[in-house]
């Protein structure tokens, strides 16, 4: 079988790689070990946001009473939560099957044996170039280890059969605090524990204190600046280790092809290129930043990269959102308030609380606020971070404006419809509320 391009992983960045491919008119075969779709559709987003939309509703439900609406007792079904997660995952995954015409799914372990040789099991494969997009896996530790029943890791918890008594999440970062948010809203006893100073570490430190003082209001406990190799697991039903995620790229061979790694992450230069000039990566295995939107974005440089040499497409991780499905959500995006001044950069920082929002006041959701942060010389907007109703939504239009090197001015000038939650943004920068 000969390729132009052989895809190892169908991710986001795999997935995204193989079907600009296809659009260039290379012939591409993708190949996946596992589930299509990668850690973002079977074991990450759109699980863990699937069982947050149900506990949202359950949330929703048991504070009817608000809006004028009489229920009795509600119930939680949780094996209807795990099964409509399923058929969710299942429904995605048919839709990227439709979308694969055209390219060779192959589902079997590969293992590159030269720059233009894939072993997949009895069989091999030809190929003009390699793109390696094999993601990222939980990271464990040395003193507490996944056993897979007590101790597990955010893999397993997606499977739960019911939901435990007491969990113990170790490591606030963004996966511990979704499902810290989950289970809590479940009826869980939660408790996180993280070992830097505030959850959600390179978060705006105002935005995380706000979520820990609603974290404290809900009933979960949380510990920073605590090492959990110190606390008695005992006391726990169950135990979430979550504290990051590793990039795979174990018994795929990038050792013998000298293909260089640095901590088990593959390096690639600007344009996604591994140090052997028809190899390239994206997606988790080669970055720091691990989000799916970014992996995907990777994905589609390398494939145009790959399809068009001579008119080579240099990667941006500059402004790119970081979205947080905690209850209230969070989005950023840019430079935080910490990170402005470190560059030393005499910023302005806008606020606006959702107290003063109609729209939040009609969802009832009005904890939380938005926070932008401008260049008080140039007057253009540098970041911005939300904890609020819709947060994960609001954040596009501060990221195009970002993206879009826009003046706080030109957004300030906009007319956003009334009532919604984006107009929120644009009371955020009007005369007086700047700090």
């Amino acid at each position: 079988m000969d390729y132009d391009l052989a895809v190892i992983g169908s991710g986001w960045a795999g997935f995204n790689a193989a079907l600009r491919a296809k659009a260039y008119g290379l012939k591409v075969a993708l190949i996946e070990k596992q589930h299509l779709g990668g850690t973002c559709l079977n074991r990450g987003c759109i699980p863990t946001k699937a069982l947050l939309q149900s506990a949202k509703i359950y949330s929703l439900t048991k504070k009817s009473k608000i809006f004028g609406i009489e229920t009795t007792n509600p119930q939680i079904n949780f094996s209807e939560i795990q099964a409509r997660k399923n058929k969710i995952i299942q429904q995605l995954q048919k839709g990227m099957e439709f979308m694969l015409g055209g390219i060779d799914f192959l589902n079997a372990e590969a293992r590159i044996l030269s720059r233009d040789t894939i072993e997949m099991g009895q069989k091999k494969l030809n190929t003009k170039f390699i793109l390696i997009a094999t993601g990222s896996k939980p990271l464990g530790l040395k003193d507490i280890k996944f056993d897979g029943k007590k101790i597990i890791s955010s893999n397993e918890i997606l499977d739960l059969k019911e939901i435990p008594n007491s969990l113990l999440i170790i490591g606030g970062g963004v996966i511990g605090c979704e499902f810290a948010s989950l289970f809590s809203a479940l009826g869980c006893l939660v408790s996180i524990v993280e070992l830097t100073p505030q959850l959600l570490p390179g978060t705006d430190k105002e935005i995380a204190k706000k979520l820990e003082a609603i974290f404290r209001k809900k009933g979960i406990k949380v510990a920073t600046t605590t090492d959990a190799k110190n606390l008695d697991l005992a006391h726990y039903n169950l135990v979430l280790l979550c504290i990051g995620r590793t990039p795979v790229t174990e018994g795929l061979g990038p050792e013998e092809l000298d293909i260089k790694l640095e901590k088990g992450r593959i390096i690639v230069d600007e344009y996604l290129k591994t140090n052997i000039p028809n190899i390239y990566a994206a997606g988790d295995c080669a970055s720091s930043i691990m989000l799916a939107h970014f992996a995907a974005y990777q994905g589609y440089i390398a494939a145009e990269n790959i399809a068009q040499p001579s008119h080579l497409k240099k990667l941006n991780d500059s402004n790119i959102p970081n979205c947080i499905f905690t209850d209230p959500e969070i989005g950023s995006v840019g430079l935080t308030e910490e990170e402005a001044k470190n560059k030393n950069i005499d910023i302005r920082i806008n606020k606006f609380d959702f107290l003063g929002s109609g729209m939040a006041r009609i969802l009832d959701e009005t904890e939380g606020f938005i926070k932008i942060i401008s260049d008080k010389k140039t007057d253009e907007i540098l970041g911005a971070s939300i904890i609020g109703p819709r947060a994960t939504e609001l954040i596009a239009i501060l990221t195009v404006a970002i993206q879009s090197r826009l003046l706080v001015t030109r957004v300030r000038d906009t007319i956003l419809a009334h009532p919604t939650l984006s107009e929120g943004i644009i009371s955020a920068l009007k005369e007086g509320h700047g700090l």
